[in-house]
């Protein structure tokens, strides 16, 4: 029986999970498929409900994991299988090459003769990223990433050659990793809903109508945008935005579910809004606004007392093309009465979370219809894999999870 704890996903909760059983006296496997740990929080400018930057959560967590020597954590790899039971397990990872070694800290030489430019991917999508790149500033590990797509190609050649010997390695191949583990704890996390299945939203039809979450990535400091938030086509600050609730989420044909933090989202993405444009008038279109506690409604009431902001019920049912590249947004609404067009110059979707076990499950681990992990003696879901959930909460179901992991080995052993 196996006195070892793997989990599943190198995020917030994945993260507090681990450092948890870890200072509990256990040897932990973390698991993480991109490059860098920290997860969605990573990519936020801000979070609940300090309103803090990334940095003043993360770091601390980076910190615990490098200096504790019962971690082993794994990035770029997936988990394969998971065979056996709550005792012993016996999973397979599979880690995929990053073609560079932990000395690679700084690839600005190589990116500046590397020819191949791609979406980033940290970015939605916002702005390029060359062959060989840093994913993102605050990167856990700091180590630089090559591209595959350029690895047997001259420019693979132009990239080793730019950086010191022993820097890059284009003859990295992925490793098959055999695990033996007691506990398994699911940290998965989620993903921003596909707002290209909305097809009445029109999101990718017109230019000017965003996600929540590119949002955050344009208010972030190290963003696409520097922290300007402004309209895709022709990069001007807009005098008008309109934020369209529960994009995807309790619907049906998309996710059934609340997501529980797109209203909490949006009133945030209001106050960056509000700081970098005071005229701006914002148009908040929702079902019901659900901010769960004292300190949330409280923000909620804040927000709602700003004359700029206009809050309309009414689910927006269609979405037209407006004036100088803006859109009008047309619903009904039910308090008021009658039929809405409002038209703005930036529309942002407030897409919900979906569970990542919904497209990418991992074999051996059991989902109910929706994605979330469903739990058994031996594996433990927690944060979003569990149900959806703000950071806070997430980490709260991480350490929880912990805990029950621990007690599982201990039973075994």
């Amino acid at each position: 029986m196996s006195q070892s704890i793997l989990v599943i996903g190198g995020g917030f909760s994945g993260l507090t999970a681990a450092v948890e059983a870890a200072e509990m006296g256990y040897d932990v496997y973390l698991v993480e498929k991109e490059s860098y740990l920290g997860g969605r929080v990573a990519q936020l400018n801000k979070y609940f409900p300090k309103l803090c930057p990334p940095t003043c959560g993360l770091e601390i967590n980076f910190r615990r994991v490098k200096t504790n020597p019962r971690i082993v954590f794994y990035t770029q790899a997936e988990v394969k299988s998971v065979q056996g039971g709550a005792g012993n397990y016996n999973v397979q990872l599979e880690v995929n090459p990053r073609f560079t070694t932990p000395q690679c800290t700084n690839c600005k030489p190589a990116e500046d003769v590397a020819t191949t430019t791609m979406p980033n991917e940290f970015n939605f999508g916002m702005d390029q990223r060359k062959g060989v790149y840093m994913p993102h500033p605050m990167s856990f590990p700091q180590q630089c990433v090559v591209d595959p797509s350029v690895i047997s190609t001259d420019e693979g050649a132009k990239i080793q050659a730019a950086l010191p010997a022993g820097h890059i390695d284009l003859t990295q191949k992925a490793e098959t990793v055999n695990l033996n583990v007691g506990a398994i704890v699911v940290a998965t996390g989620w993903k921003p809903y596909d707002a290209t299945k909305m097809d009445r939203l029109c999101y990718g039809k017109y230019p000017n109508i965003v996600t929540n979450m590119m949002v955050e990535r344009m208010a972030s400091p190290s963003g696409p945008t520097e922290g300007k938030i402004v309209r895709p086509s022709d990069k001007a600050q807009p005098k008008t935005i309109g934020f369209v609730q529960c994009a995807g989420s309790r619907d049906k044909e998309h996710l059934p579910f609340c997501s529980y933090i797109c209203c909490l989202a949006t009133l945030k993405q209001i106050c960056y809004v509000r700081e970098q444009n005071p005229d701006a008038e914002i148009y908040v279109f929702y079902i019901d606004i659900r901010t769960p506690g004292m300190k949330y409604e409280n923000f909620y009431s804040k927000v709602k007392a700003d004359k700029k902001v206009h809050f309309i019920k009414g689910k927006v049912a269609e979405v037209k093309e407006g004036a100088s590249g803006g859109v009008i947004l047309v619903a009904e609404d039910t308090i008021g009465g009658g039929k809405v067009e409002q038209a703005v110059d930036l529309a942002v979707l407030a897409t919900g979370m979906q569970p990542v076990g919904a497209f990418s499950p991992v074999p051996g681990i059991e989902y109910d219809a929706n994605g979330f992990v469903v739990p058994k003696d031996g594996i433990v879901p927690c944060g979003c894999a569990k149900r959806p959930v703000d950071v806070v909460s997430s980490a709260q179901s991480a350490t929880a999870a912990a805990l029950k992991a621990v007690q599982t080995v201990r039973r075994a052993g």
